[in-house]
């Protein structure tokens, strides 16, 4: 049985949401309602993020296994398979998610694994380990709007359209995430290798301002790429209007090859 920790809101067509490495699914906060205005829409924590446990000991957090973890719950929920959508090391977990047959559609914001080699380990950022330090104060920390600017830059373009408990929040999940290490290193020690498998509709959208990613083209027959102007690495925070228009946009694509 799956111990994947999620929320489900809305009805229609399954929709997977998916965050990145050190995330959970308050990273859908901005967009989640609006989405299940349309869709039967589901945020997970991934295994070793968030309130999720971590795969089993045996298991090494690929983002291949953490795609079958995921298809373990579609299955716990009656679903064969769902419009998936990603945001970094989860827009690689959701191509991963339609190799296996489970994706209606994939939308990547930002997606991980799309470099042309393996980027090779690195070391336990020294941000993860002095926050440690301060996260029992981490709601009194975030409250300055400038600390918050200083801090979330790396990841949103528009760290003042944040919230301060939101904000500290995604501090506290990447600080506390018990999966991040290990789940780091397999992401880096791979790409994302089977685009010409994937055979369902597509969209890569990348962040203009994105400091972290480069984009680039996986090779993905038919996909479609956007660029998020003046979005960061987690756009759901600087534009969700404009992602939730994308999201809508590829999985009502899926209509069109029915």
């Amino acid at each position: 049985m799956s111990e994947i920790e999620y929320v489900r809101r809305g009805s229609g067509e399954p929709l997977l949401l998916v965050h990145g490495l050190g995330g959970d699914r308050s990273t859908w906060s901005p967009v989640i309602d609006r989405l299940a205005a349309d869709h039967d829409v589901i945020a997970v924590d991934l295994p070793g993020f968030g309130s999720s446990p971590r795969l089993p000991d045996e298991v090494t957090p690929t983002p291949g296994a953490l795609a079958e973890s995921l298809a373990s719950l579609l299955d716990e929920l009656g679903l064969s398979c769902a419009h998936a959508v990603g945001n970094s090391l989860g827009g690689w977990v959701t191509l991963e998610l339609a190799l296996l047959g489970r994706a209606r559609t994939v939308t990547t914001l930002c997606a991980a694994g799309m470099w042309s080699r393996p980027l090779g380990p690195r070391p336990e950022m020294p941000a993860r380990m002095i926050g440690r330090l301060v996260a029992p104060l981490l709601g009194l920390v975030m409250a300055p709007a400038f600390v918050r600017r200083r801090l979330l830059a790396a990841f949103v373009a528009h760290p003042e359209r944040v919230p301060r408990q939101d904000a500290a929040r995604m501090a506290a999940a990447y600080i506390a995430a018990p999966g991040y290490v290990a789940t780091n290193r397999e992401m880096r020690a791979d790409r994302f290798r089977g685009a010409a498998e994937v055979d369902v509709p597509v969209t890569l959208a990348w962040g203009e301002r994105d400091r972290l990613i480069t984009p680039r083209d996986p090779g993905i027959p038919g996909a479609r790429t956007i660029l998020l102007e003046d979005c960061g690495h987690v756009p759901t925070w600087d534009d969700p209007e404009r992602v939730t228009e994308i999201i809508l946009q590829t999985a009502e694509s899926s209509l069109l090859r029915s």
